[in-house]
């Protein structure tokens, strides 16, 4: 079997416009939808952030209001 050799001929090049994301609203459905599927672990935390347009922190303390004013849907 030959060994594996890399192209040098084809240089990386990367558009810094297609690497920056599109800013999101934050909307009181989009942080429902966030809440609801962290609470489910359907989605971690940077992932709820990120659709609801916050930072992690905001994310977290917006999580904590849900658990306190939100009733459990599970048996303990």
């Amino acid at each position: 079997m030959p060994p594996i050799t890399f192209l040098k001929s084809m240089p990386y090049k990367i558009s810094y416009k297609d690497l920056k994301e599109e800013s999101v609203k934050t909307t009181p459905e989009n942080v429902k939808e966030a809440n609801e599927a962290l609470f489910s672990a359907k989605w971690n935390l940077p992932k709820a952030a990120k659709h609801c347009g916050m930072s992690q922190k905001e994310m977290k303390l917006t999580f904590w209001e849900y658990i306190k004013y939100n009733p459990s849907t599970y048996k303990a």
